[in-house]
């Protein structure tokens, strides 16, 4: 036993990896080097016996315990009975790791699966649409043209010329799916799929339709109403229910997804049920307090600006955001930004004003001597006055 590799270092895993790594492990090295991915390799075979040996040592509780004490002498004199070089494989499972194994070398389904004849919902589809920002907040109703596929009116959905009618597939008995048997090193192996030759509707076409070419369907475009949610957010999807493709042995047709895109607003933006803007205002305004219209989604409302308020101040507008998609009748609110505007362009009467202003303010500390205001010139009797008085 001195030539054998320690198990863990086998399978790359820690000692005290748990069942679960032990599995997701030995599935990785056991399809790398399974014998039917490298035919012909002798080494590739050897490493995926060593892996399936050390796999069902360490997956066996008690195994493991006494491989963990005593190492691979545990196992010396007391192999017997099949397995690789002699090795007892009696109590490990491979059952549900190498069907996963064989399904991902062979394609199809687990060994263990069972046809399935029974009605499947068709495929869904998916369309865009572009609404503007308002129309996300309150809600709208859009039209859009669907290519959809319907049954064939010629063969009444069959895919078969009129006359003739689809036979049983040959392949599968009309089961629709197919078993496979392979031989491996662990037995017998059946792995299902679907049937090749009818693609699993059990059924083969001889004489197709000339109209829909043998598929059953034609596809024709049409107008479907879309009713658009009040408060749905870009990217968010509007589910129709049965406008997809059809559905395959009498199953029910798949879905319509209506994906919204919603354009970009001037003024507004939203965070979840918030909006946010900015409203511009006067310096007087801010200074002396004043009613201002501000916009909002529900058009202007009016807003007392406090006296004294400062530019970049916030103030909410509570309930003129936008509605919970869930229950139109809650609503976010409305957050403004209030940005004190600074004129560009002054008139010599509205400057010497603003400099009446800083002055009875008591606000000329900072101001250059060419914008202080400059003092008048005293007349000949007020100069004699102050000379008397001193």
């Amino acid at each position: 036993m001195a030539d054998k590799r320690d198990y863990y270092e086998v399978l790359g895993v820690s000692r005290d990896a748990d069942d679960a790594a032990l599995k997701k492990a030995y599935r990785n090295v056991a399809k790398k080097y399974h014998p039917d991915m490298n035919p012909g390799d002798a080494e590739a075979e050897k490493k995926f016996k060593e892996a399936s040996e050390a796999y069902a040592v360490l997956s066996d509780a008690d195994k493991r315990r006494q491989y963990d004490q005593f190492g691979h002498a545990a196992f010396e004199g007391g192999a017997g009975g099949g397995g690789f070089g002699g090795f007892d494989f009696s109590g490990a499972d491979f059952s549900d790791i190498f069907g996963d194994i064989f399904g991902d070398l062979f394609g199809g389904g687990r060994r263990t699966g069972r046809a399935n004849q029974g009605p499947m919902k068709g495929m869904n589809i998916r369309k865009g649409v572009r609404i503007t920002f308002e129309e996300a907040v309150f809600g709208c109703e859009k039209e859009l043209e669907v290519v959809l596929k319907d049954p064939c009116p010629k063969c009444n959905g069959t895919g078969a010329k009129p006359g003739t009618s689809p036979e049983t597939c040959s392949k599968c008995g009309g089961k629709g799916q197919v078993v496979y048997t392979q031989q491996s090193f662990f037995g017998t192996v059946q792995n299902v799929q679907t049937c090749p030759d009818c693609h699993g509707s059990g059924k083969i076409v001889r004489d197709k339709c000339p109209d829909c070419g043998g598929t059953g369907f034609i596809s024709n475009k049409k107008k479907i109403s879309v009713s658009i949610p009040a408060g749905i957010d870009n990217g968010q999807s509007v589910r129709i229910r049965e406008k997809g493709e059809p559905g395959v042995n009498g199953g029910p047709r798949g879905d319509l997804l209506v994906e919204v895109a919603v354009s970009r607003h001037p003024i507004f933006q939203r965070q979840d049920m918030h909006i946010f803007s900015t409203a511009p205002i006067s310096f007087a305004q801010a200074a002396l307090g004043a009613d201002v219209k501000i916009k909002t989604v529900d058009g202007e409302v009016l807003y007392t600006v406090k006296p004294g308020t400062k530019t970049d101040t916030k103030v909410r507008l509570r309930g003129k955001g936008v509605p919970s998609v869930r229950n139109s009748q809650i609503r976010g609110d409305h957050y403004v930004t209030l940005v004190i505007q600074t004129p560009e362009k002054l008139s010599s009467e509205a400057k010497e004003a603003l400099r009446k202003f800083d002055e009875l303010t008591g606000n000329t500390l900072n101001m250059t001597a060419e914008s202080k205001p400059k003092p008048k010139k005293k007349g000949f009797m007020n100069k004699m006055k102050e000379a008397f008085d001193d």
